[in-house]
């Protein structure tokens, strides 16, 4: 019986173009118009691309004098990973794989996987509304015995106490 080769891994990020990964984040960021992230204004002028990273728009916004560029403000600006590398990555982790798997699937380093899904987690959860309660909330109380985590023999021990008993 011949050995087992590894399997070949697909390069994944030569699958995906730079370009619309940079659109869909314009679409997704500012899906009614590109606006300031400073003051808000809706007239920002394109102000040149990324020297690095050709598809990555500049903008300038007339009213605060900010400079932006698709990236600032997100999860993703500051980094040295191209941006189909982070969609990526954000697919891989929408599909439950492991850090380790995200890893070996875009040719990176542990650290760097893990620290790009963590910075992925963390942007998204930032971005979620604040949970508000309103109206007639109910809460039922729970009781758990410290110290027999895991342990079912000691709690039987020491008998079920019924409310009422006293």
């Amino acid at each position: 019986m011949p050995p087992m080769s590894s399997p070949t891994l697909v390069n994944l990020s030569s699958l995906i173009d730079d370009a619309k990964c940079y659109e869909l984040v314009r679409q997704h960021r500012w899906p009614e118009g590109i606006r300031c992230p400073r003051c808000g204004d809706a007239k920002v002028a394109r102000d040149g691309r990324d020297d690095a990273q050709p598809h990555r728009q500049r903008y300038r916004c007339p009213a605060c004098g900010a400079r932006f560029d698709d990236l600032t403000g997100t999860a993703l600006a500051g980094h040295h990973q191209p941006l189909r590398v982070w969609v990526l990555c954000l697919y891989l982790m929408g599909l439950n794989l492991s850090n380790r798997q995200i890893a070996q699937e875009l040719d990176l380093g542990m650290s760097d996987a893990q620290a790009m899904a963590e910075a992925l987690r963390h942007g998204l959860t930032a971005k979620l509304p604040p949970v508000v309660l309103e109206g007639e909330v109910e809460i039922d109380e729970v009781y758990v015995v410290a110290g027999h985590k895991g342990n079912a023999a000691e709690v039987a021990k020491r008998g079920v106490r019924v409310a009422g008993d006293g």
